[in-house]
């Protein structure tokens, strides 16, 4: 099993920043790709950012792209989220998820998730 505990969640004004941990720990040998959906109130969970953990190509969704940046640091298991200009449609709860597939956006495709950590952004 592979357990992932993300923090780094709080309240920020809109406009601000606010950096996402993700820490993986368990039977982490094979895991291609780690990423973060998130799941705003009355809406269902939508992919946000992905990262494969051997080569480091991210996936965007359109909507942060040039806001959002991903990252891994492999040595210690942890994948990032650096979350600037933050907008009120932001908030959301935002999950750390983990894949062994090759398809790193798929909800349905996630073998392994966190608890989720809140953001909120304030207008």
């Amino acid at each position: 099993q592979v357990r992932l505990v993300e923090s780094g969640g709080g309240l920020v004004q809109a406009g601000g920043s606010l950096r996402l941990s993700c820490a993986a720990s368990g039977r982490t040998f094979g895991i291609n790709a780690m990423g973060w959906f998130c799941q705003a109130p009355g809406k269902q969970r939508e992919f946000v950012a992905a990262i494969t953990l051997s080569g480091g190509s991210t996936t965007y969704t359109d909507s942060v792209k040039g806001r959002f940046t991903i990252s891994r640091d492999n040595a210690k298991n942890t994948v990032y989220l650096q979350m600037n200009s933050l907008k009120p449609e932001d908030t959301a709860v935002y999950y750390c998820a983990a894949t062994r597939n090759s398809d790193v956006t798929d909800y349905y495709g996630m073998d392994y998730w966190g608890t989720g950590t809140l953001v909120t952004v304030s207008s």
